[in-house]
């Protein structure tokens, strides 16, 4: 079974529907009995870093989640937000992130008006690495983006795809068993899609 964790900061029903357009269950769920006993996991996530590690600590998930991706070496997607708090820490809070990742989360600084912030709409990725998540190189790739802060990668290795807006940043990391994407994969239609469909078959 599929577990998209529920830790009170994320967009969920959507990444269920897209799941299930695969042809493959899922389950919604803060409980950790559940999690213990899951095949795969996607760590969704909307809003504040320090919001987002608040709440995954108050939810009292932490330790099986570590557990289950460190130890049995669980697949995990962290999407936005999740991708985030992969991560060593953010510019946004104080709290200390999950530490997966040799990467830091920094805020977006444009001078120039036309550039906005957040980056909002759709943008392309350079691919960097073969992946197990993103394949068929050859095809240019689209995915939807919102957010105000970007993951600044301190080790070239585990950078899956960069892309730029304002400057180059790491759109979507992997280190064996982990991955994370910014972008929104439940929002990105069939380049979305496959996306899911490769992590769900692994």
């Amino acid at each position: 079974m599929i577990s998209i964790i529920d830790y009170g900061a994320g967009n969920l029903g959507s990444i269920e529907n897209m799941i299930k357009r695969i042809g493959h269950k899922s389950q919604i769920t803060n409980s950790i009995d559940l999690i213990e006993n899951s095949e795969k996991l996607i760590l969704p996530g909307v809003g504040s870093f320090d919001h987002g590690m608040s709440q995954l600590k108050n939810s009292g998930l932490i330790d099986v989640i570590n557990k289950k991706v460190l130890e049995d070496k669980t697949p995990i997607l962290g999407i936005c937000l999740g991708m985030q708090l992969m991560t060593e820490f953010s510019e946004e809070g104080d709290h200390k992130g999950l530490g997966w990742f040799n990467a830091e989360v920094v805020k977006f600084k444009s001078e120039e008006k036309k550039m906005k912030i957040p980056h909002m709409g759709w943008n392309i990725v350079d691919i960097k690495k073969e992946s197990k998540i993103i394949t068929d190189v050859e095809e240019e790739k689209r995915y939807y983006f919102v957010h105000s802060y970007y993951v600044k990668s301190n080790a070239e290795e585990e950078v899956l795809t960069t892309t730029n807006y304002i400057n180059t940043f790491a759109s979507a990391l992997e280190k064996n068993n982990i991955f994370g994407v910014q972008f929104h994969p439940e929002k990105s239609h069939k380049f979305g899609l496959e996306v899911l469909r490769n992590f769900v078959n692994l």
